[in-house]
Protein backbone atom coordinates (compact mmCIF):
# COMPACT_ATOMS: atom_id res chain seq x y z
CA UNK A 1 0.00 0.00 0.00
CA UNK A 2 2.78 2.38 0.46
CA UNK A 3 4.00 1.36 -3.26
CA UNK A 4 2.13 0.30 -6.46
CA UNK A 5 -0.69 -0.94 -4.01
CA UNK A 6 -1.59 2.31 -3.08
CA UNK A 7 -3.89 2.71 -6.40
CA UNK A 8 -5.53 -0.97 -5.97
CA UNK A 9 -8.62 -2.46 -3.78
CA UNK A 10 -7.86 -1.21 -0.55
CA UNK A 11 -5.28 1.51 -1.18
CA UNK A 12 -7.50 4.32 -0.98
CA UNK A 13 -8.68 3.13 2.60
CA UNK A 14 -4.85 2.87 3.66
CA UNK A 15 -3.96 5.95 2.46
CA UNK A 16 -6.73 7.66 4.71
CA UNK A 17 -5.58 5.59 7.38
CA UNK A 18 -2.30 6.63 6.83
CA UNK A 19 -2.39 10.01 6.92
CA UNK A 20 -4.89 10.21 9.70
CA UNK A 21 -2.57 8.22 11.74
CA UNK A 22 0.48 10.49 11.32
CA UNK A 23 -1.43 13.52 12.09
CA UNK A 24 -3.12 12.30 15.22
CA UNK A 25 -0.32 10.07 16.81
CA UNK A 26 2.82 10.76 14.71
CA UNK A 27 3.67 7.43 13.63
CA UNK A 28 6.30 7.14 10.74
CA UNK A 29 5.63 4.66 7.98
CA UNK A 30 8.34 3.51 5.93
CA UNK A 31 8.82 1.00 3.31
CA UNK A 32 11.76 -0.81 4.50
CA UNK A 33 13.18 -1.10 7.74
CA UNK A 34 16.71 0.28 6.63
CA UNK A 35 14.89 3.74 5.95
CA UNK A 36 13.61 3.73 9.56
CA UNK A 37 16.04 6.00 11.56
CA UNK A 38 18.13 5.49 13.91
CA UNK A 39 17.27 4.57 17.56
CA UNK A 40 18.78 7.72 19.74
CA UNK A 41 20.70 7.29 22.79
CA UNK A 42 18.73 5.49 26.14
CA UNK A 43 15.39 4.75 23.69
CA UNK A 44 14.36 1.03 23.42
CA UNK A 45 12.95 -0.20 20.85
CA UNK A 46 10.35 -3.08 19.56
CA UNK A 47 10.05 -4.64 16.27
CA UNK A 48 6.73 -6.62 15.92
CA UNK A 49 7.14 -9.01 12.72
CA UNK A 50 3.84 -10.00 11.02
CA UNK A 51 4.49 -10.80 7.51
CA UNK A 52 5.11 -13.58 5.03
CA UNK A 53 6.56 -16.25 7.39
CA UNK A 54 9.27 -16.82 4.55
CA UNK A 55 10.93 -13.27 5.06
CA UNK A 56 10.46 -13.73 8.71
CA UNK A 57 14.47 -14.37 8.73
CA UNK A 58 15.17 -11.49 6.53
CA UNK A 59 13.15 -9.49 8.80
CA UNK A 60 14.56 -10.21 12.21
CA UNK A 61 18.04 -9.69 10.98
CA UNK A 62 17.26 -5.90 10.01
CA UNK A 63 15.25 -5.66 13.21
CA UNK A 64 18.15 -6.54 14.86
CA UNK A 65 20.54 -3.92 12.54
CA UNK A 66 17.55 -1.40 13.46
CA UNK A 67 18.97 -1.43 16.74
CA UNK A 68 15.55 -3.29 18.71
CA UNK A 69 16.36 -4.80 21.90
CA UNK A 70 13.47 -6.73 21.81
CA UNK A 71 11.21 -8.81 19.00
CA UNK A 72 7.83 -9.95 18.79
CA UNK A 73 7.80 -12.71 16.14
CA UNK A 74 4.35 -13.64 14.92
CA UNK A 75 4.19 -17.49 14.53
CA UNK A 76 5.13 -20.02 13.15
CA UNK A 77 8.45 -17.72 12.67
CA UNK A 78 10.18 -19.00 10.24
CA UNK A 79 9.61 -21.65 7.33
CA UNK A 80 11.39 -24.52 8.43
CA UNK A 81 13.17 -25.03 12.51
CA UNK A 82 16.78 -24.89 10.73
CA UNK A 83 16.13 -20.95 10.07
CA UNK A 84 14.43 -20.38 13.14
CA UNK A 85 17.37 -22.37 15.19
CA UNK A 86 19.50 -19.83 13.09
CA UNK A 87 17.25 -17.06 13.84
CA UNK A 88 17.79 -17.74 17.55
CA UNK A 89 21.25 -17.95 17.25
CA UNK A 90 21.54 -14.30 15.07
CA UNK A 91 19.35 -12.83 17.95
CA UNK A 92 21.69 -13.88 21.02
CA UNK A 93 24.45 -13.17 19.64
CA UNK A 94 23.73 -9.41 19.36
CA UNK A 95 21.78 -9.95 22.60
CA UNK A 96 18.07 -9.42 21.75
CA UNK A 97 15.30 -11.27 22.98
CA UNK A 98 12.61 -13.01 21.22
CA UNK A 99 8.72 -12.83 22.24
CA UNK A 100 6.56 -15.43 19.72
CA UNK A 101 3.08 -14.06 19.07
CA UNK A 102 1.34 -17.74 20.43
CA UNK A 103 -1.87 -15.60 21.85
CA UNK A 104 -3.47 -19.06 22.62
CA UNK A 105 -0.49 -19.20 25.63
CA UNK A 106 -3.03 -16.82 27.57
CA UNK A 107 -6.23 -17.27 27.17
CA UNK A 108 -8.35 -17.99 29.75
CA UNK A 109 -10.04 -21.15 27.45
CA UNK A 110 -6.55 -22.74 28.15
CA UNK A 111 -5.99 -21.38 31.35
CA UNK A 112 -9.30 -23.19 32.65
CA UNK A 113 -9.32 -25.99 31.38
CA UNK A 114 -5.66 -26.96 31.93
CA UNK A 115 -6.49 -25.86 35.85
CA UNK A 116 -9.61 -28.48 35.40
CA UNK A 117 -7.99 -30.85 34.06
CA UNK A 118 -5.45 -30.46 37.06
CA UNK A 119 -8.46 -31.50 39.71
CA UNK A 120 -9.28 -34.21 37.80
CA UNK A 121 -7.66 -37.35 38.12
CA UNK A 122 -7.18 -39.21 35.12
CA UNK A 123 -8.80 -36.50 32.51
CA UNK A 124 -7.87 -35.95 29.59
CA UNK A 125 -7.41 -32.60 27.79
CA UNK A 126 -8.82 -32.12 23.62
CA UNK A 127 -7.81 -28.78 21.92
CA UNK A 128 -9.96 -27.64 19.18
CA UNK A 129 -9.17 -24.60 17.26
CA UNK A 130 -11.85 -23.78 14.16
CA UNK A 131 -11.88 -21.64 11.09
CA UNK A 132 -14.33 -19.92 9.02
CA UNK A 133 -13.21 -20.73 5.41
CA UNK A 134 -16.06 -22.40 3.05
CA UNK A 135 -15.96 -25.34 2.25
CA UNK A 136 -15.67 -25.19 -1.21
CA UNK A 137 -12.87 -25.53 -3.50
CA UNK A 138 -12.31 -22.32 -3.89
CA UNK A 139 -12.27 -20.85 -0.79
CA UNK A 140 -9.75 -23.73 0.86
CA UNK A 141 -7.67 -23.87 -2.48
CA UNK A 142 -6.92 -20.42 -1.97
CA UNK A 143 -6.43 -21.08 2.06
CA UNK A 144 -4.28 -23.65 0.96
CA UNK A 145 -1.39 -21.60 -1.38
CA UNK A 146 -1.78 -18.26 1.11
CA UNK A 147 -0.76 -21.11 3.51
CA UNK A 148 1.49 -23.17 1.88
CA UNK A 149 3.67 -24.08 5.09
CA UNK A 150 0.88 -26.76 5.66
CA UNK A 151 -1.74 -26.88 8.47
CA UNK A 152 0.36 -28.26 10.98
CA UNK A 153 2.81 -25.05 10.64
CA UNK A 154 0.17 -22.88 10.46
CA UNK A 155 -3.40 -22.64 11.77
CA UNK A 156 -2.91 -25.83 14.40
CA UNK A 157 0.61 -24.27 15.28
CA UNK A 158 -0.91 -22.55 18.01
CA UNK A 159 -2.02 -26.18 19.70
CA UNK A 160 1.37 -27.53 19.55
CA UNK A 161 3.19 -24.44 20.82
CA UNK A 162 0.68 -25.46 23.65
CA UNK A 163 1.53 -28.88 23.23
CA UNK A 164 5.06 -27.87 23.52
CA UNK A 165 4.45 -24.77 26.62
CA UNK A 166 2.38 -27.42 29.00
CA UNK A 167 2.71 -30.42 28.05
CA UNK A 168 6.08 -31.96 27.51
CA UNK A 169 5.53 -32.67 23.65
CA UNK A 170 8.76 -32.12 21.61
CA UNK A 171 9.53 -34.55 18.63
CA UNK A 172 11.85 -36.61 20.81
CA UNK A 173 9.48 -37.26 23.84
CA UNK A 174 7.09 -38.64 21.94
CA UNK A 175 5.93 -42.01 22.32
CA UNK A 176 2.88 -42.73 19.94
CA UNK A 177 0.60 -40.24 17.61
CA UNK A 178 -2.99 -41.98 17.38
CA UNK A 179 -4.64 -40.17 14.38
CA UNK A 180 -8.52 -40.01 14.02
CA UNK A 181 -9.03 -40.91 10.45
CA UNK A 182 -12.65 -40.59 10.50
CA UNK A 183 -12.02 -36.93 11.43
CA UNK A 184 -8.86 -36.14 9.54
CA UNK A 185 -9.08 -34.94 6.24
CA UNK A 186 -6.36 -34.40 3.10
CA UNK A 187 -7.41 -32.84 -0.03
CA UNK A 188 -5.01 -31.44 -3.20
CA UNK A 189 -6.59 -28.40 -4.69
CA UNK A 190 -5.79 -25.41 -7.01
CA UNK A 191 -4.69 -22.08 -5.80
CA UNK A 192 -5.55 -19.16 -7.40
CA UNK A 193 -2.26 -19.34 -9.14
CA UNK A 194 -3.34 -22.60 -10.85
CA UNK A 195 -1.09 -24.78 -8.94
CA UNK A 196 -2.14 -27.72 -6.73
CA UNK A 197 -1.66 -27.50 -3.20
CA UNK A 198 -1.94 -30.41 -0.98
CA UNK A 199 -2.98 -30.11 3.05
CA UNK A 200 -5.59 -31.11 5.64
CA UNK A 201 -8.80 -29.03 5.53
CA UNK A 202 -9.50 -31.27 9.37
CA UNK A 203 -7.03 -32.98 11.08
CA UNK A 204 -6.98 -34.97 14.48
CA UNK A 205 -4.67 -36.56 16.44
CA UNK A 206 -3.40 -37.85 20.01
CA UNK A 207 -0.12 -37.42 21.41
CA UNK A 208 1.44 -39.64 24.57
CA UNK A 209 5.04 -38.58 26.20
CA UNK A 210 7.36 -40.79 26.93
CA UNK A 211 6.43 -38.78 30.28
CA UNK A 212 3.40 -40.32 30.91
CA UNK A 213 1.09 -37.15 29.08
CA UNK A 214 -1.25 -37.32 26.57
CA UNK A 215 -3.35 -34.55 25.57
CA UNK A 216 -5.32 -34.09 21.72
CA UNK A 217 -5.54 -31.36 18.79
CA UNK A 218 -8.40 -31.20 16.90
CA UNK A 219 -8.54 -28.52 14.01
CA UNK A 220 -11.11 -27.60 11.22
CA UNK A 221 -10.70 -24.79 8.60
CA UNK A 222 -14.24 -24.97 7.78
CA UNK A 223 -15.30 -25.87 11.82
CA UNK A 224 -16.68 -21.90 12.73
CA UNK A 225 -15.81 -19.18 14.68
CA UNK A 226 -15.75 -21.07 17.95
CA UNK A 227 -12.26 -22.50 19.51
CA UNK A 228 -13.14 -24.68 22.74
CA UNK A 229 -10.68 -27.02 25.28
CA UNK A 230 -12.52 -29.65 26.69
CA UNK A 231 -11.19 -32.04 29.59
CA UNK A 232 -13.01 -35.57 29.12
CA UNK A 233 -12.39 -38.46 31.31
CA UNK A 234 -11.11 -41.87 31.41
CA UNK A 235 -14.07 -43.15 29.36
CA UNK A 236 -14.44 -40.32 26.99
CA UNK A 237 -17.20 -38.26 28.80
CA UNK A 238 -16.78 -34.30 28.91
CA UNK A 239 -16.56 -33.09 32.18
CA UNK A 240 -16.16 -29.22 31.30
CA UNK A 241 -15.57 -27.04 28.30
CA UNK A 242 -14.48 -23.53 27.76
CA UNK A 243 -15.08 -22.16 24.57
CA UNK A 244 -13.45 -19.15 22.79
CA UNK A 245 -15.22 -16.73 22.45
CA UNK A 246 -17.24 -17.19 25.44
CA UNK A 247 -20.58 -14.80 26.61
CA UNK A 248 -18.06 -11.75 28.01
CA UNK A 249 -15.76 -12.42 24.84
CA UNK A 250 -19.59 -11.76 22.65
CA UNK A 251 -19.93 -8.55 24.18
CA UNK A 252 -16.53 -7.31 22.47
CA UNK A 253 -17.52 -8.96 19.74
CA UNK A 254 -20.26 -7.29 18.63
CA UNK A 255 -18.27 -3.42 19.33
CA UNK A 256 -15.19 -5.15 17.21
CA UNK A 257 -17.66 -5.90 14.49
CA UNK A 258 -19.30 -2.95 14.40
CA UNK A 259 -15.97 -1.08 14.57
CA UNK A 260 -14.09 -3.05 11.77
CA UNK A 261 -16.76 -4.07 9.13
CA UNK A 262 -15.66 -7.37 6.69
CA UNK A 263 -12.57 -8.33 9.04
CA UNK A 264 -12.22 -12.02 9.74
CA UNK A 265 -14.24 -13.15 12.84
CA UNK A 266 -11.12 -14.51 14.50
CA UNK A 267 -9.72 -10.79 14.85
CA UNK A 268 -12.28 -10.18 17.00
CA UNK A 269 -12.49 -13.15 19.34
CA UNK A 270 -8.55 -12.99 20.15
CA UNK A 271 -8.77 -9.71 20.60
CA UNK A 272 -8.40 -9.49 24.10
CA UNK A 273 -5.32 -12.23 23.96
CA UNK A 274 -3.90 -10.66 21.65
CA UNK A 275 -3.55 -7.20 23.53
CA UNK A 276 -2.34 -9.44 26.82
CA UNK A 277 0.43 -10.50 24.97
CA UNK A 278 1.15 -7.40 23.64
CA UNK A 279 1.67 -5.86 26.42
CA UNK A 280 3.63 -8.09 27.87
CA UNK A 281 5.99 -8.44 25.33
CA UNK A 282 5.52 -4.20 25.63
CA UNK A 283 6.96 -4.64 29.06
CA UNK A 284 9.98 -6.79 28.83
CA UNK A 285 10.83 -4.18 26.18
CA UNK A 286 10.03 -0.70 28.11
CA UNK A 287 11.25 -2.50 32.10
CA UNK A 288 12.38 -6.05 31.78
CA UNK A 289 9.85 -7.47 33.80
CA UNK A 290 9.22 -11.23 32.37
CA UNK A 291 6.86 -12.07 29.95
CA UNK A 292 4.85 -14.59 31.68
CA UNK A 293 3.27 -17.22 30.00
CA UNK A 294 4.54 -15.96 26.23
CA UNK A 295 6.20 -18.65 24.12
CA UNK A 296 10.02 -18.63 23.60
CA UNK A 297 11.95 -18.83 20.61
CA UNK A 298 12.49 -22.48 21.76
CA UNK A 299 8.96 -23.38 21.97
CA UNK A 300 8.76 -22.25 18.80
CA UNK A 301 11.16 -24.49 17.47
CA UNK A 302 9.76 -27.45 19.43
CA UNK A 303 6.44 -26.42 17.72
CA UNK A 304 7.93 -26.09 13.87
CA UNK A 305 10.13 -29.66 14.85
CA UNK A 306 6.23 -31.48 16.06
CA UNK A 307 4.51 -29.84 12.94
CA UNK A 308 7.20 -30.97 10.16
CA UNK A 309 7.45 -34.23 12.45
CA UNK A 310 3.27 -34.98 12.10
CA UNK A 311 2.84 -33.71 8.90
CA UNK A 312 4.63 -36.49 6.78
CA UNK A 313 3.17 -39.33 9.40
CA UNK A 314 -0.12 -37.55 8.76
CA UNK A 315 0.03 -37.75 5.79
CA UNK A 316 0.87 -41.46 5.03
CA UNK A 317 -1.79 -42.11 7.86
CA UNK A 318 -4.78 -40.43 5.50
CA UNK A 319 -3.03 -42.01 2.63
CA UNK A 320 -2.92 -45.97 2.87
Amino acid sequence: FLGGGASGPGGADFTAFKEKTIDEHGVQFHTSLADVPKVADGVKRLALISGRTGDNPRLLGESIAAGCSVIYLEKPGAPTVAELEAMKKEAADAGVEISMGYNKNVCKYVRNAREFAATADGSHVTFVSNNTYKNTAEDLGECFERNAEGMLKNMAIHELALLASFYDVTVSNIESVEVDKEFSSLQTLKGPSGKDFTDFDKAKFTIKTKTGKAVSVQADRCGGDVSYAMVTDADGKELFRHSMPDEEDEANVSVLEAKYPGAMPYFFSQDPDYVTVKERVAQLCVKGDPAKDIATIDIAINALEVGEYLTPLMTKELTK
